[in-house]
């Protein structure tokens, strides 16, 4: 297995409206950042996520390639979903050997759509579609299912808000109110990711490259996918399976964790990822305010990956848990271990 590492990451200030800004012109500062931050003016590969359901247009990854340049060429590929999927592709790329470095990002623009209505339309369209049941209402069977009490939830609602207010790169969103609204039962509006805005972008590098462009690199020591039924009717919801699967194969369980970025996008889910990574009480869980603070969709599971690396390539963790998860009810996940 070739070595790589996680040489530098960025994302934007994401906010929960629109600010005017096409899609080049969210993705470019971040690109650039990362350029910076890794010396390297061009990558071997270069991959991104993104989803043309949000925004509105058939292949709208081509028009974000416009931050990147395509001149000189390169060698591009693309994912229909969050961009830690195309972190994924890029890994298994540099395993070829050819080339050392890639160039992962992720972007996405909530403000412009109804993102439940917009999850909904990409589920099956024989049989769960239609059923007129959004993302949410997935969600609210799961943490039904699940049986944690209501107060277990708003304070993992109230301290990832917290948490985000200390992140400048996350909304600033206020401790949940008494009468916080309920989305769908037992669901409130808190504990329902909110839409927002914004882009990340990931520098990966191979070999004796990592060694000479980063002091402390973010070595991935493990990675895997793993998913299940996408029918509800055939999983238990009140666990996950697949990221289970994931975990193990990933090798989570091979050494003490510091810090876990997980994508939650709905507070129970933090309750039975816990459980599924083998997660003790002592690990810190989403430091950054995670997706309750802050899910600019398309891009929030790379940025777990990044935040991840982030406390590696600073010293604040030894070693790291990036996850990232899609469709309905947590039935894909996909697991990185990541050591200084």
């Amino acid at each position: 297995m070739r070595e790589v590492a996680v040489v530098a990451f960025a994302q934007t200030r994401h906010t929960g409206h629109d600010e005017g800004l096409s899609e080049p012109e969210l993705i470019a500062p971040v690109i650039e950042e990362v350029k910076r931050a890794s010396g390297l003016s061009r990558f071997g590969f270069t991959c991104s996520g993104s989803c043309d359901y949000l925004a509105g247009a058939p292949f709208s990854f081509v028009s974000a390639l416009d931050a990147v340049g395509a001149w000189p060429p390169i060698s591009e590929s693309h994912v229909e979903m969050d961009a830690a999927w195309a972190l994924y592709e890029a890994w298994v790329r540099l395993q070829h050997g050819d080339v050392d470095s890639a160039l992962v990002y992720g972007f996405g623009k909530s403000s412009l759509t109804d993102v439940r209505e917009v999850m909904t339309l990409q589920l099956d369209p024989y049989y769960l579609a239609p059923l007129g049941l959004d993302q949410v209402s997935y969600a609210a069977l799961q943490a039904s299912a699940l049986g944690a009490p209501e107060a277990e939830l708003r304070e993992i609602a109230r301290r990832r808000r917290a948490e985000g207010r200390a992140n400048p790169f996350a909304l600033h969103l206020p401790d949940p109110p008494d009468d916080d609204p309920y989305q769908v039962r037992p669901l409130r509006a808190a504990d329902v990711a909110p839409p927002t805005d914004g882009a990340a972008a990931v520098v990966l590098a191979a070999g004796d490259l990592v060694r000479r462009i980063a002091e402390r690199p973010a070595w991935i020591t493990g990675i895997a996918h793993r998913a299940e039924p996408h029918y509800l009717g055939m999983r238990d919801l009140s666990r996950s399976a697949s990221a289970a699967d994931a975990a193990r194969a990933a090798g989570v369980g091979k050494g003490p964790v510091d810090v876990a970025e997980l994508h939650t996008q709905f507070s129970h889910e933090e309750i039975i990822l816990r459980e599924a990574l083998g997660l003790s009480e002592d690990v810190v869980i989403n430091p950054s305010g995670g997706p309750l603070a802050a899910n600019p969709v398309m891009a929030t599971g790379l940025i777990r990956v990044g935040e991840a690396a982030r406390r590696v390539m600073d010293g604040a963790a030894a070693r790291a848990v990036g996850h990232a998860a899609s469709g309905p009810c947590l039935q894909q996940n996909l697991v990185t271990v990541m050591e200084g």
